[in-house]
């Protein structure tokens, strides 16, 4: 099945590039180009792209705003937010919007394509170090009280829900707690399920935010913390 993809970017020297670098995946095709907010919005619901590739800041109406509208009007829209900075606010609000992760215009094309190719699958991208700066955007917020739905969770869901805010791929929480990857993903299933949560940056976001967790230190590992 062939990921359509949405390249939305001001630059036309970026678009093309990576254009042209999808060019030789054979799951993956570009089916549109826009140059500012606006463009991707038209363009998302005309092509119903699988993954649209995000940039942040675009003239007429910038990447955030964009994505806040393409969310609404389809839930399902995977977005990969492009930008140039390790992380900034913009990558928060998005992040708070709905976006399913973000990559970096300077990493490498591996990195590029297996980020694509997890949002496809349904998966969301929030590194390590993202998580990291997550948590410490929020630690100094006032908290809201926590959701009640979180009361439903069982205990193995809350371990659950504990090492996937802190940022671990399911073969790590796995490792952690000795269950088989695919139990892991039941449970990260049934979790977000239970909280409303379209996925686990959301999870991120909502574990910190709400003051559900401690401020641990996130382990610093390679994985992208999908699944």
């Amino acid at each position: 099945m062939t990921t359509r993809v949405l390249v939305a970017d001001d630059q036309s020297m970026v678009r093309a590039g990576f254009r042209m670098l999808l060019a030789g995946e054979d799951d993956i095709e570009v089916v549109a180009e826009a140059s500012n907010g606006l463009e991707a919005i038209e363009k998302a619901a005309r092509y119903e792209p699988t993954v649209i590739l995000m940039d942040i800041r675009m003239p007429e109406l910038d990447g955030l705003e964009a994505t806040r509208r393409i969310l609404a009007d389809d839930r399902g829209a995977r977005i990969l937010i492009l930008t140039t900075f390790d992380l900034d606010e913009y990558v928060y609000e998005a992040l708070r919007a709905g976006a399913s992760g973000f990559v970096l215009k300077d990493d490498t094309p591996e990195q590029l394509i297996a980020a694509i190719r997890t949002v496809a699958a349904g998966d969301a991208l929030l590194s390590p170090t993202v998580t990291r700066r997550v948590i410490q955007k929020f630690a100094g917020m006032p908290r809201p009280a926590p959701p009640a739905e979180l009361e439903e969770l069982s205990e193995r869901e809350r371990e659950v829900f504990r090492l996937m805010a802190r940022g671990l791929s399911n073969a790590e929480i796995g490792q952690e707690l000795f269950i088989s990857e695919t139990t892991v993903k039941t449970h990260v299933t049934h979790i977000l399920s239970k909280l409303g949560l379209r996925d686990r940056v959301q999870a991120v976001v909502l574990a910190y935010q709400s003051g559900l967790l401690d401020h641990n230190p996130v382990p610093d590992t390679n994985g992208s913390g999908s699944g």
